[in-house]
């Protein structure tokens, strides 16, 4: 099938554009001629690049009316880290160039949209998700993300495209943003710091990357259609992730357990149900926790090695 990837060059849409060419799919991806590609060079040659971004469809325009795609990946997104979700470009970025975006993929002919959601579309929660759990964002970022996800759904519905909108909870895995808890936690760690975190007493649901690309794979080959929860499915305490992050490094490692005090907001329990999913595209998480540290820690030895070598 032929697929338009956004967001290509970020964690979760390298491995997505990587896994697509690997199941035998074509992938156009948007890049900004300033993307960092370092986590999809070994894509770069098979790949259809088409540079622009959600403010700049021009050559998209063009590239799709010559060659169209049946399937759009909409995962590009402006501000994703903490210091961004209340910041007003969330509502007039994203929202525009996402209905834009759906614009001209609707123009030139594509049959299915796949977008992907967050859980901060729920808002602060305690507990397990389900799709029908009520929807309350905190953030500029959930109110955007919900927006975008409510807009496109209405689009598909009166276009005659297929719809579906994955509200992803916490991925990890090689090359996750360096900002989040897992990454920062193993560089600190092997580097011999003793990093300072909470009590850990959260309970929260990690998938790894493989097993979140697998899932946007599933949607795409079956006939799902809606808004799927997507996560592991398990939620795990926090302390326990992080003491195997330094089981893995060094058990003799010390970790700042209650070092950094609780939000106010904190949340303490956050977990997907995603029997939902499952039913849909038959899906399942193939990754277990313990695995997936552990190759997200011998991917970050091995980058640091890399990075010594030169």
């Amino acid at each position: 099938m032929r697929c338009l990837v956004t967001g290509a060059s970020g964690f979760l849409g390298s491995h997505l554009t990587r896994a697509l060419m690997q199941r035998g799919h074509r992938v156009t991806v948007l890049l900004r001629t300033t993307s960092h590609t370092e986590m999809m060079q070994d894509c770069l040659q098979s790949a259809r690049i088409v540079y622009g971004d959600l403010q700049n469809l021009l050559a998209l325009q063009s590239a799709l009316a010559s060659e169209p795609v049946e399937a759009v990946f909409h995962l590009a997104w402006q501000g994703v880290t903490a210091e961004y979700r209340n910041n007003p470009q969330q509502l007039t970025s994203n929202v525009k160039g996402t209905l834009d975006l759906w614009e001209c993929a609707h123009a030139t002919g594509c049959t299915t949209w796949i977008g992907l959601g967050s859980q901060a579309e729920y808002g602060p929660q305690n507990g397990i998700l389900r799709e029908d759990t009520p929807t309350h964002p905190k953030t500029s970022y959930g109110v955007a993300k919900l927006c975008v996800g409510q807009l496109t759904q209405q689009l598909c519905a009166v276009g005659s495209m297929r719809y579906a909108w994955l509200r992803l909870l916490s991925a990890y895995g090689p090359g996750d943003d360096e900002r989040h808890m897992i990454p920062s936690v193993t560089r600190a760690l092997l580097a011999g710091s003793r990093p300072s975190v909470t009590a850990g007493e959260q309970m929260w649901d990690y998938i790894y990357v493989d097993d979140a690309v697998a899932a946007l794979c599933s949607v795409l080959e079956s006939s799902a259609s809606g808004v799927f929860n997507l996560g592991s499915g398990t939620a795990i305490r926090l302390r326990t992730v992080i003491e195997h992050l330094r089981d893995y490094i060094d058990p003799a490692l010390e970790i700042g357990f209650g070092e950094v005090p609780y939000a106010a907001d904190q949340v303490m329990h956050l977990e997907a149900d995603i029997s939902r999913l499952r039913a849909a595209t038959g899906w399942d998480p193939k990754v277990s926790l313990p695995d997936g540290l552990r190759r997200t820690v011998e991917w970050h030895k091995m980058k640091g090695k890399n990075a010594g070598s030169r």
